[in-house]
């Protein structure tokens, strides 16, 4: 080999000593302009939460899972009798075999019947193939009286921010860990929820609490409320800090989300947690 001309040699060493540029940093959708919540760490909806660890949940877990003996079934692919729209009407989304798809803009199901601490089975799937990213790719929620959020999404290799992802409580706990199935598939939330509870003098003094598995995984453990869901009603605006409305009773109502995404329920059951004086 001839040696390198001095010009050469000085390009080829100045190339060595060029420094590696590092990838870009990856974009996730979010707000750095909304309240700290309680804990000062985190803005609501913060894009810089860390994202949850990813789990691989087993194959199966309570899909298809029996009601037992003391559950009423809500919804088991025969028809829509125990739902209404928020307008108190029958409810118009459409039954498909065994399960119920949001219909286009035709808004949320609720249920007539209402519990005070209750276990409750959902299983839901997002669409296959995926539609769009972030917040709108499969976005739904379980709501419990139309205040409390377990978030719905498509969140199987995408993110958006941690408060916001499947089995958040949206806008306050981002859940434990990912372990959301791939899009098109059965997924199953299991979830224990406490209602909040007020004195006769109107004060606060059970914060509403829950638990919730994801095919399997716990992905909320005992979490107490820091208050309402913000943006799903008009009482606590979207990117707003959540705090409690004024006091309801115990009984709450469960519904089915219309965020404008193609998302599919079945197996619906719910049993009351009987827990009484035990709170």
């Amino acid at each position: 080999m001839k040696n390198l001309t001095p010009a050469l040699a000085l390009l080829a060493a100045l190339a060595c000593q060029q420094p590696t540029l590092a990838p870009a940093a990856e974009t996730i959708d979010g707000f750095t302009n909304t309240p700290f919540e309680a804990d000062g760490k985190w803005h609501v909806h913060d894009p810089a939460r860390p994202q949850p660890v990813v789990v691989t949940p087993g194959a199966t877990f309570s899909q298809g899972a029996p009601a037992p003996s003391d559950a009423e079934i809500l919804f088991n692919g025969t028809g829509l009798d125990k739902w209404v729209n928020a307008r108190g009407t029958p409810a118009n989304w459409h039954t498909n075999e065994d399960y119920v798809e949001t219909a286009p803009s035709g808004g949320g199901i609720r249920t007539i019947g209402k519990w005070a601490d209750f276990q409750l089975h959902v299983e839901w799937a997002s669409p296959n193939p995926p539609h769009g990213t972030s917040q709108g790719r499969g976005n739904s929620g379980i709501l419990i009286n139309d205040m409390y959020e377990v978030q719905v999404l498509d969140s199987y290799q995408a993110k958006t921010y941690a408060d916001g992802q499947a089995g958040a409580i949206y806008g306050q706990s981002p859940p434990l860990v990912n372990a959301c199935k791939p899009p098109g598939e059965w997924q199953t939330y299991d979830i224990l929820f406490e209602s909040p509870r007020w004195n006769a003098q109107g004060e606060l003094v059970k914060k509403a609490v829950i638990t919730v598995l994801q095919n399997g995984v716990v992905i909320q453990n005992h979490y107490e409320l820091a208050g309402m869901t913000d943006g799903i009603n008009a009482a606590l605006p979207w990117k707003s800090l959540s705090h409690y409305p004024a006091p309801h009773a115990p009984e709450v109502f469960i519904e089915l989300q219309d965020h404008k995404n193609p998302v599919r329920f079945r197996n619906i059951w719910i049993r009351s947690l009987h827990l009484g004086s035990n709170l």
